[in-house]
C-alpha cells in the first residue's frame, strides 16, 4: 500500500505546513518554559518535557503524516486516527505543561469561569462522549468530510471537549479537582460506557454506513481534505475509491474500526485507571499509622 499512495505526493503524505505548525508549538514550548522562563517559575521536570513532546509528536504522527492520508481511505485508519487524538493526545498535553503555566491560561479575562463551568466532570463527560457519537452519525460525518472548514471546526471543537474531559481526571490547578480518586475511577468507567453506543452501531452495521468509504464521488470529496487538488484532478480518471488501495471489504474495514476503536479506548482507560488507583493505593499507605510493634519506646 505504501507504494501506491506515493501517487499523492509529498505534500498529501507528509503535509509539511503541519509539521511547521508543531514545530511551533514545540518552540514556544522550548522557549517559555526555559530561556523565557520568569523568576519563580519552576522548569519542567524531565517527565513534564518527554510527556509533552511525546504529545507533539503524537500530533503531527495522527495529524501530518501519512496517517491521516490514510485515514481518508480506510475506516479503521480513522478510528486508530480518533482514538489516539481525543483519548491519549490530550494526556499527554495537560501533563506535560507546568502549572504556572495552567495557572496563566486559566486566569486570562473571562477564561476562569467559563473553563471552571466546562469543566465540570458531569457536563465534561455528556458533551465529549455526545459530541463524539453525533460526530459518527453517517449524515453528520459524511458532511464534515465533504468540507475541509467543517471537519477542522468540528473534529476542532470536539479536541477541546476531549481536554475539558480529562482535566477533570488529571487536574493541573488542585481548585479543579473535583473529584476523589474512587470517583475518577468511576469517571472512566463512565466513559467507556458512553462511548460503547456510537462504537457499537459501528461494529454491528449490516452493511456500510458512511458514503465517504463506500461513494466513489464522497470519497473524492473526503480526500480532496489532505491532496492537493491539483494533484487530485491528475488522478480523477485513475482512482475509483478505498478498493483501489486495500483488499479489505467496506464492511470488513468499518466494523474493524469500531473494534479497533473500542479495545484502544479500554487500553487507555484501563491504564489511567491503574495509575489512578496507585497512586490512591501509594498515598493511602503512606497515611497509614505504623503499627505499635514499630514505633520506638522510651528508655
Amino acid at each position: 500500500m505504501w507504494l501506491e499512495l506515493q501517487i499523492f505526493g509529498f505534500r498529501a503524505l507528509w503535509s509539511p505546513f503541519y509539521l511547521l505548525f508543531v514545530l511551533v508549538l514545540a518552540s514556544v514550548y522550548y522557549y517559555v518554559t526555559g530561556p523565557g522562563r520568569k523568576e519563580g517559575e519552576a522548569r519542567p521536570s524531565i517527565i513534564q518535557q518527554v510527556l509533552f513532546y511525546s504529545g507533539i509528536v503524537l500530533l503531527y504522527t495522527i495529524k501530518g503524516s501519512p496517517v491521516d492520508l490514510l485515514s481518508h481511505i480506510m475506516f479503521t485508519a480513522h478510528m486508530t486516527q480518533m482514538a489516539l487524538y481525543y483519548l491519549l493526545f490530550p494526556i499527554l498535553i495537560i501533563k506535560g505543561v507546568p502549572v504556572w503555566i495552567w495557572e496563566k491560561v486559566l486566569t486570562v479575562g473571562g477564561i476562569a469561569p467559563v473553563m471552571s463551568f466546562l469543566t465540570k466532570p458531569l457536563l465534561s463527560l455528556i458533551v465529549f462522549n455526545g459530541l463524539f457519537s453525533i460526530y459518527h452519525m453517517p449524515p453528520i460525518f459524511d458532511f464534515a468530510k465533504s468540507s475541509e472548514w467543517a471537519h477542522t471546526l468540528i473534529t476542532t471543537f470536539i479536541l477541546f471537549t476531549a481536554f475539558c474531559m480529562w482535566l477533570s481526571v488529571f487536574p493541573p490547578l488542585k481548585r479543579m479537582d473535583r473529584l476523589s480518586p474512587l470517583l475518577k475511577i468511576g469517571f472512566i468507567f463512565a466513559n467507556g460506557v458512553l462511548i460503547t453506543p456510537a462504537c457499537g452501531l459501528i461494529i454491528f452495521a449490516g452493511s456500510p454506513i458512511y458514503a465517504t468509504y463506500s461513494d466513489g464521488g464522497a470519497w473524492i470529496q473526503a480526500m480532496s481534505l489532505c491532496v492537493p487538488a491539483d494533484v487530485l484532478s491528475g488522478l480523477s480518471g485513475t482512482l475509483t475509491g478505498p478498493s483501489y488501495f486495500s483488499a479489505m471489504p467496506v464492511l470488513e474495514d468499518q466494523q474493524l474500526g469500531g473494534i479497533i476503536m473500542k479495545v484502544t479506548q479500554e487500553i487507555i482507560f484501563g491504564s489511567v485507571i491503574a495509575y489512578i488507583f496507585f497512586q490512591w493505593f501509594n498515598k493511602e499507605k503512606d497515611t497509614i499509622d505504623p503499627l505499635p510493634g514499630t514505633v520506638g519506646t522510651e528508655t
